[in-house]
């Protein structure tokens, strides 16, 4: 059951009722940003009458499912992430491209001119790499960091970038417009209520074994922290099939553009680690409904420090954006000729 409070509702008011539900045995979750309160226990619903009435209190929701506030049932129409200009999760899907891992000044102006010059507004760049071995490249930390900061000063480029720790949550936040959970932290709580009490976007990627309820569930977590401005990544999960490096779920894109009111993007290089397979992908994911896609390209992929077999050349990035754009102007034509 979920307590949604007034807008205005005092500091007094909030505690009141935290105090009064504490008073009966019911516990409950929420921050003082957010406008929700979620009790954990069922037999509370028994008292939705008298919780109701308690000032400050604007409605009391039973929900069935462990995330409510991410569904159209909480609000149908669709969120969009504004960003200086950029619109996540509107009528035109973006694209978000750059290395894998931040290395050096040089590769980051060059890649970063690169992305700009195709159209890119918004840049990715790893400065904190998780590594299943601790003696693979794990990233610059905050000299990568302020390497992304020069970046978006030189070119005026949107940053994206991971954080992996609580610790580092306000550091990260600094020096990026979009913070990022990894898969591996898709089920990190507290890294969650962290960036949900955030106020720049957060980018959830999708856990690598993780069901649909589990992914929006983590999405749930960072909203009742009050930070509404979430866009979920699909990035492929991992099964049986051995010669992609995941297999990349697209059919859980126009699930969740039908479940949940929040941006989906798709992450084709981590979805599938070919760099050949990549633009067909993209495509693919974009045909599929999702508001945009997340790439990996390099100025010279077989000297990344990180996954080069997945980064994009030069050539093929430009390429596949050209087809990109062939593809959204398509979409555009046939959406204007249907309402006509």
């Amino acid at each position: 059951m979920i307590i949604k409070l007034q807008k205005n509702i005092s500091r007094t008011d909030r505690e009141n009722i935290v105090h009064t539900l504490n008073r009966t045995g019911i516990e409950c979750e929420g921050s003082e940003a957010s406008l929700f309160i979620h009790l954990r226990e069922n037999r509370s619903i028994s008292l939705k009458a008298e919780i109701e009435k308690l000032p400050g209190v604007e409605a009391v929701i039973v929900a069935d499912q462990s995330y409510y506030l991410v569904s159209r049932e909480y609000q149908s129409e669709n969120t969009l992430i504004r960003i200086d200009g950029v619109t996540i999760g509107g009528a035109e899907p973006i694209v978000i491209a750059g290395p894998c891992a931040v290395e050096n000044q040089d590769q980051m102006l060059q890649t970063a001119e690169m992305v700009k010059s195709a159209g890119i507004k918004i840049m990715r760049g790893g400065a904190f790499k998780p590594r299943t071995s601790p003696y693979s490249f794990t990233g610059l930390e905050e000299k990568g960091l302020q390497l992304l900061s020069e970046v978006r000063q030189h070119t005026g480029l949107l940053i994206i970038t991971e954080v992996l720790d609580t610790a580092d949550v306000e550091l990260v936040a600094q020096h990026s417009d979009i913070l990022q959970i990894g898969s591996r932290n898709m089920q990190n709580y507290k890294l969650l209520k962290a960036v949900g009490r955030q106020l720049k976007p957060v980018m959830l990627k999708r856990g690598m074994s993780a069901t649909l309820e589990e992914f929006l569930g983590s999405a749930e977590y960072i909203i009742n922290e009050g930070n509404h401005q979430i866009i979920l990544c699909e990035r492929g999960i991992r099964t049986f099939v051995d010669y992609t490096r995941n297999t990349l779920d697209l059919n859980i894109v126009p699930v969740i553009k039908k479940i949940s009111h929040l941006p989906i993007i798709v992450d084709p290089s981590h979805g599938t680690g070919r760099r050949d397979i990549i633009p067909a992908m993209s495509l693919a994911a974009l045909a599929a409904g999702a508001d945009g896609i997340m790439v990996e390209v390099h100025p010279d992929p077989p000297a990344s420090w990180s996954d080069p077999e997945q980064a994009l050349y030069p050539d093929q990035f430009f390429h596949m954006m050209e087809n990109i754009n062939h593809f959204i102007q398509w979409r555009k034509n046939a959406s204007t000729a249907s309402r006509s």
